[in-house]
């Protein structure tokens, strides 16, 4: 049976590799996607993701996440969460209850304090420094206060068969409070089924709830088609729908994995993922661009990877 895990963004990197690890140890999907993605949530230097993403208008940040179980189509989420470190463990207990499966805000809050999750401050200094240097730029500039919207999603698949599929992001830099995206909305930032597959989706959260790109990415899936085909197809098609009706369209990109392994991806943007499988254990970031209605996608070079990592930890000056 095979086995592997499908990535947004660069940041999944190290987490992927872990699970990989994790995967060839016959851990189960959902603890392997769990791990990969604290990982993430962890490691201060990525902004769009827990400890060190960046705060809304009024400095403060309000997290996302959601979990998913693709055998019993179980499903925990939680939005606009503060002081907590690791929402999607708290997801994935919710996945667990019967009902209250989605909880936001001071809700949330106080189920994750009543079970037992670490409070944490999930400002940083550096993040609150980028916050500050927007301030001023739009006040002097007369910028837009909105930069940054990268979800870290993921898709698992075990060697038993069993997939799950995870979301966390702190959200639009900026953004007003209370904002909820797509990522914890199942069917928009997410969706897996075990017994066809799963998808999850980056980009401004506004307009991917408008197609609910992820389970649309499925349900292409379970129609026979190729996840790339897949991803594709969804993202392309509902990118045109919203030019014709709306006269533009977000970023929008979608990675899937099907029931046996195989992988996908469609953008309508520049864009990094990670995968990796029991084929190639070792995880490869690839970047994907748009040509046409097709994505196109190749391994990142060493020079490339040298120089996001110079990216992320450069001095905000």
């Amino acid at each position: 049976m095979s086995f592997g895990i499908i990535a947004t963004w660069r940041m999944a990197l190290e987490g992927v590799a872990e699970a990989i690890k994790m995967l060839k140890n016959d851990s189960s999907a959902g603890d392997a996607l769990e791990k990969a993605i604290m990982m993430v949530e962890d490691y201060p230097f990525y902004k769009s993701v827990g400890y060190g993403g960046l705060p809304n208008e009024n400095c403060e940040v309000e997290l996302d996440a959601a979990f998913m179980d693709g055998n019993t189509l179980s499903i925990g989420a939680v939005g606009g969460i503060r002081d907590f470190k690791n929402p999607i463990s708290i997801a994935r207990r919710l996945s667990q209850e019967r009902f209250n499966i989605f909880l936001a805000g001071v809700g949330a809050e106080e189920y994750a304090h009543k079970n037992g999750f670490e409070r944490k401050n999930m400002l940083t200094k550096r993040a609150k420094k980028i916050w500050e240097k927007r301030i001023k730029e739009i006040r002097e500039q007369n910028l837009s206060p909105y930069d940054g919207h990268d979800t870290v999603g993921m898709v698992c698949l075990d060697a038993n068969g069993n997939m799950a599929a995870g979301t966390s992001t702190s959200g639009l830099f900026m953004k007003k409070p209370g904002r909820i995206g797509d990522s914890p909305l199942s069917g928009s930032g997410f969706y897996v089924d075990s017994q066809i597959g799963g998808a999850v989706a980056t980009g401004l959260g506004e307009d991917i709830m408008k197609g609910c790109l992820s389970y649309e990415t499925v349900r292409l899936i379970e129609h026979g088609l190729h996840p790339q085909e897949a991803a594709e197809r969804s993202v392309y098609e509902f990118t045109q729908k919203l030019i014709k009706r709306r006269g533009k369209a977000g970023e929008i990109s979608v990675v899937c994995m099907n029931s046996e392994g195989r992988w996908g991806v469609g953008t309508n943007v520049e864009f990094s993922f990670v995968a990796a499988s029991d084929r190639d254990d070792v995880p490869k970031v690839y970047l994907a661009n748009p040509q046409g209605a097709k994505t196109l996608y190749s391994e990142a070079s060493p020079q490339w990877l040298k120089d996001y990592l110079e990216r992320i930890k450069s001095p905000i000056v």
